[in-house]
């Protein structure tokens, strides 16, 4: 397949080589602009970005997704698919309707649990036992698309964000070829979601604009800025109301 790949974090690489391994062709790596990190305050690029450059494939940096020159340049790619893997932007239909096949979204949970930008760290906060990936096609409202391949996963005791979502990249990488091969051949078929049964995972707790993060005490020493509430459970930290910018490849999406 000839495909349009829109991903940011490090979770986002092993689905990309996966897809490269697989045989597809990748005709375009759409990711974040690079940001300002440390105290140098020297831009930064994106894990995305430092992966499609390894296979000299080429990489745009949109500031504007709704922008019809964006639109325009992936029309020119003629995909058959796009893939997006925690790319961290709200695509418009316009986009979303480029490729024959539409947009396929990995999504690290068992959808329509956990819809938003953080499902494994509310995973982790709500002390479940079991997560996932989904594969679904995307349309224009938040992690709402018909579900494609689901795949389960356990969680590990004492288990931290960081780690978890490692494992998820991995089963989401399996998860996305075989979804892109059933769709080539049709024996995949997209069902709608239960959404009586959603729940959200937002970076903010509502109303609170406070940031939620789990992770391992080894990971605290990462994150920079002032912390002003922590709660503790085991190994996990349930971080909130952080000053400073949370590392992107901490988020999921």
């Amino acid at each position: 397949m000839r495909l349009v790949f829109l991903g940011t974090p490090r979770a986002a690489v092993p689905p990309f080589r996966a897809l490269i391994d697989a045989g597809h062709r990748l005709e375009l790596v759409v990711t974040q602009p690079d940001r300002p990190v440390g105290r140098s305050r020297d831009p930064v690029p994106p894990p995305m970005k430092l992966a499609a450059q390894e296979y000299e494939i080429p990489v745009i940096q949109p500031t504007k997704v709704r922008a019809p020159a964006f639109r325009e340049r992936l029309e020119t790619c003629k995909p058959d698919a796009l893939v997006v893997v925690a790319y961290g932007r709200i695509l418009p239909g316009s986009v979303l309707r480029v490729a024959s096949l539409g947009a396929v979204n990995v999504h690290f949970s068992l959808l329509p649990a956990y819809r938003g930008a953080a499902p494994v760290q509310w995973a982790l906060a709500r002390g479940e036992s079991v997560t996932g990936v989904t594969t679904m096609q995307m349309n224009e409202r938040m992690d709402e698309g018909d579900i494609l391949l689901q795949e389960n996963l356990a969680i590990a005791k004492d288990e931290h964000a960081p780690a978890l979502e490692a494992r998820l990249a991995e089963t989401g990488a399996r998860l996305l070829v075989r979804t892109l091969n059933g769709l080539q051949r049709k024996t995949v078929a997209p069902r709608p979601q239960d959404h009586t049964r959603a729940s959200l995972a937002p970076l903010e707790a509502s109303g609170s604009g406070r940031i939620l993060l789990i992770a391992s005490v080894a990971a605290i020493p990462s994150i920079s800025g002032i912390c002003t509430s922590i709660n503790t459970t085991s190994y996990r930290l349930a971080v909130t109301a952080c000053t400073a910018a949370i590392p992107s490849d901490t988020i999921s999406t």
